[in-house]
């Protein structure tokens, strides 16, 4: 087949391009940039962020199929037009809440936002992804600057502990995949998604097809920090500075979403029958593992992490089905999560100081006493998290449950229910710290003065309520993205 090279399909790809060629421009600057001077860093990138969001608003698709380039490699689609938009914002975010962390512990470094902005572009290919390479390329891009973000703090052994395990379980992951991706290809000769989707009935050793499977769902389990794949998540949570953890907690759990996505409904769509008993197995094993573990957690960062892993397995509930409906809810429930993990995670950062990280459960107590508002804030993502109506994610965990139900996964629906309530103890715990504790004496230190942080934290927390209240805007535009 002749490949012939469209300029129109540089418009396609335009937000990438302009985003890579901003992140290139920043670091030309940030050479000659002074210590004192960090903040124009950290401004560029922030304005690098709203542009290209801003591009690619514009730049929807108005077919409901959306567009392709360069030859079907790369996807320009509603359902990547949703995930792109909430990977910058939940990335925005990220860089407000890291800029006092950072600064307090001399770690502003002007490789800390590039290393950002390049997993963003890795971020925004895999949404993208139409072709094996594209998928593999994005997701190498996302792990090599994740990994070099864990070990950014070179003095915490913590922190280059965490960095090593996260590196060698990755690479282990990688590997993984790629080898899935292997068969796959050997079975139907084509690396282009869309065309293994339609030679899967035709492809006579089966074998090779179920192999390669196994070893795809696997490797996106790893990436997605679901159990038994998670070991590698509560280490990098604790290990890596707080800053960081808000953007490895949040916005690669939607470019992780849409990588499986992309691989099995996008490439592996006829195998669904194979591919979905693995995801109840999964959805069930996180749910278990996540929910249980968090209980006897004493750092609060820990708890997040096996909180994380329970939120996947809730995520998966969408995907058991196989169906539009069933994915839209899927990701509506991801984006919840998303923003909720920002706030809780964001406000551990907020309270943090130089010699003092606030990370320990009883860090929080008597919260409320030294800041009511923040107090609150934290009691809202914790509820949410906990699936507390009338919050954001209460509506998202009703909407997976019933996607189950409607898929006659009903046994499925009923053991997340049964995990969700264990899990409500774990969150109360930490909101029965902040009211009814009494603060200890080294606690008592003034907040950040830094007014932009407390305005996005606060209205970062806002947010959980007016979604909840109103999500059926947001929903709609999820059901839209899958033609629902």
């Amino acid at each position: 087949m002749t490949i012939q090279f469209n300029p129109a399909d540089l418009l396609v790809i335009l937000p990438e391009l302009v985003l890579l060629g901003a992140t290139c421009a920043i670091l030309l600057i940030d050479l000659f940039l002074k210590p004192s001077q960090r903040d124009i860093t950290h401004w560029l990138s922030i304005v690098a962020i709203a542009v290209t969001s801003f591009l690619v608003w514009r730049g929807a698709p108005e077919v409901a199929q959306g567009v392709s380039a360069f030859n079907g490699m790369f996807k320009h689609d509603g359902i990547s037009v949703v995930l792109k938009q909430f990977v910058l914002l939940t990335t925005g975010l990220s860089l407000f809440y890291a800029r006092n962390y950072m600064r307090e512990r001399s770690l502003l470094f002007g490789e800390f936002y590039l290393l950002i902005l390049f997993a963003t572009i890795g971020m925004m290919l895999l949404v993208s992804a139409g072709s094996l390479v594209i998928a593999y390329l994005g997701l190498e891009l996302l792990a090599l600057s994740s990994y070099a973000l864990v070990a950014l703090n070179r003095n915490s052994a913590i922190s280059a502990e965490a960095a090593i395990k996260y590196f060698v379980l990755g690479a282990l992951a990688s590997g993984l995949l790629l080898y899935g991706m292997s068969m796959i290809y050997g079975a139907t000769g084509t690396l282009d998604l869309a065309a293994i989707s339609a030679q899967i009935n035709q492809v006579e050793h089966r074998g090779w097809l179920a192999i390669g499977l196994v070893f795809i769902v696997s490797g996106v389990a790893f990436k997605l920090g679901a159990a038994p794949f998670h070991m590698w998540l509560p280490d990098v949570y604790h290990g890596a500075p707080t800053a960081i953890t808000v953007f490895i907690g949040s916005a690669p759990k939607v470019a992780a979403f849409g990588l499986l996505y992309r691989l099995l409904e996008g490439g592996l769509g006829p195998m669904s029958e194979h591919w979905t008993p693995m995801l109840a197995l999964l959805s069930v094993l996180s749910l278990a593992v996540g929910n249980l573990f968090a209980i006897a957690q004493s750092n609060l960062k820990r708890m997040l992490a096996y909180s994380t892993i329970s939120h996947i397995g809730f995520m998966l509930l969408g995907f058991v089905g196989g169906s539009p409906a069933g994915y839209s809810a899927a990701m509506f429930y991801i984006i919840s999560y998303t923003m909720t993990a920002t706030v809780a995670f964001g406000i551990i950062a907020l309270l943090a100081r130089a010699g003092f990280e606030c990370e320990e459960i009883d860090d929080f107590k008597g919260l409320n006493q030294r800041s009511p508002w923040y107090a609150a804030i934290m009691g809202i993502s914790m509820f949410s998290l906990a699936g507390v109506p009338p919050l954001f994610g209460f509506f998202a965990k009703l909407l997976v449950l019933k996607s189950a139900i409607d898929a006659g996964f009903l046994w499925l629906a009923i053991v997340a229910i049964i995990f969700a309530i264990i899990g409500i103890y774990y969150y109360l715990r930490v909101v029965k710290v902040m009211y009814f504790d009494a603060a200890a004496d080294d606690a008592a230190v003034p907040l950040p003065a830094d007014l932009p942080l407390r305005w996005v934290i606060s209205l970062n927390g806002l947010a959980l309520v007016v979604l909840g209240l109103a999500w059926g805007p947001l929903f709609d535009w999820c059901n839209r993205a899958f033609g629902v």
